[in-house]
């Protein structure tokens, strides 16, 4: 009796993790849908410093506060696409396989990021560390002389030592100074709504500040 106990405990418990991805990408494609339309991206004459906007998103969060940042700073908007991690259950288990590596196949691969200031860099947080794309952009671009700010969106936390990493590839790249971004959307099944997410952004990230006050030391 108890080893029939035993192996039907064993068995609920396999297949409840078995429906983890399942429950896990349904909730990630409503979540894509909601937020697709939201805060559409509009492109406008520079005022000023010259900011571009790089970011990778699979299920929307960090596209909807990469559009909002581009809209707030009169950026240009540039996404990154990467087909092994599009939404479904095959993206989702290539991001698990993948989530601590530095390369991935992204589109573009390189952008001429010469004529910029700054240069935010977009990107969700997978195991604690920003997710492949952002950090494979990085391997193959240079930021020579730029003010740039990591910005990330999170379900639960991530580890400043793969931010310090990040960041030391980015000042070897050539930036002058780094910055870290980040907002806690909190799990999937009790997440910041998007409204609240934007306004944590707008308070807590000073978008809108001189360059000049908001620059941190690469030392």
């Amino acid at each position: 009796m108890a080893l029939k106990w035993v192996v039907g405990a064993v068995g609920m418990a396999a297949l409840l993790a078995a429906l983890v991805p399942v429950a896990v990408t349904w909730i990630e494609h409503q979540q894509a849908k909601d937020l697709a339309g939201r805060e559409p991206y509009a492109a406008r004459a520079h005022t000023g410093r010259r900011v571009a906007v790089v970011y990778f998103s699979r299920s929307g969060n960090t596209g909807l506060a990469a559009r909002h940042i581009a809209n707030t700073l009169d950026a240009d908007l540039f996404e990154l696409k990467a087909p092994d991690y599009r939404l479904g259950l095959a993206g989702w288990s290539h991001a698990m396989r993948d989530a601590r590596g530095t390369e991935a196949d992204i589109s573009p691969r390189t952008i001429d990021l010469s004529g910029y200031d700054e240069v935010y860099l977009g990107s969700p947080i997978w195991l604690y560390a920003p997710a492949p794309p952002i950090r494979a952009f990085v391997e193959h671009n240079r930021f020579d002389g730029k003010r740039v700010v990591l910005f990330n969106t999170y379900n639960s936390e991530f580890k400043p030592g793969f931010i310090a990493a990040f960041k030391v590839r980015v000042v070897e790249r050539g930036a002058r100074s780094f910055e870290h971004k980040a907002v806690r959307r909190g799990r999937m099944t009790a997440q910041l709504p998007p409204e609240a997410m934007l306004r944590e952004i707008d308070e807590a990230w000073s978008l809108v500040e001189p360059a000049v006050a908001r620059e941190a030391n690469v030392e």
